[in-house]
């Protein structure tokens, strides 16, 4: 598939990145030119790994990935979009219950800004149920999230909760 010759915001907590973001962030970089990857820095949620993890961990997974680029932002995402000159944002649906959540911060968002585009893409079946959230439980019990994460993840995941 050729891009479209648009640049586009995949924004997100990332904590941790999985394999459902990492697909999402491939399938949006074969439609665009350019796919910035945005770490949101929400300072009203206590990450497990810090805005620089993040980041790095993206950054590794997503290395192979030309037209990809990693970044962190605060405050409001359309700000954030307008200083990238991005014209579209990437997000992932899941689930019906994904698709009511994310309706509501795309109309608020196009009342902020009304050029920028929000496409919708449908994870693969697989990650269907898959979230960071998820994730972390698992890896906090030392369950088995290989399938689940990138190798480099799945080894700071287990940094992080050894010992627990």
């Amino acid at each position: 598939m050729k891009p479209v010759g648009k640049t586009a915001i995949c924004p997100g907590s990332f904590d941790p990145i999985t394999n459902g973001h990492l697909d999402i962030i491939k399938r949006g970089a074969k439609v665009f030119d350019k796919v910035y990857v945005a770490v949101l820095n929400n300072i009203s949620k206590q990450p497990l790994f810090d805005i620089e993890e993040r980041k790095a961990l993206i950054r590794e997974v997503t290395k192979d990935i030309p037209n990809v680029e990693v970044d962190s932002f605060q405050g409001l995402l359309m700000e954030y979009a307008e200083s990238k000159k991005a014209d579209v944002i990437i997000r992932g649906l899941r689930a019906v219950t994904d698709f009511e959540y994310e309706l509501q911060l795309t109309s608020m968002n196009r009342v902020l800004n009304d050029r920028i585009e929000t496409f919708f893409i449908m994870t693969n079946n697989q990650y269907s149920f898959l979230s960071s959230s998820i994730v972390k439980e698992i890896a906090k019990y030392h369950g088995n999230i290989a399938e689940l994460v990138p190798p480099v993840v799945h080894k700071a995941l287990k940094k992080k909760f050894q010992g627990q």
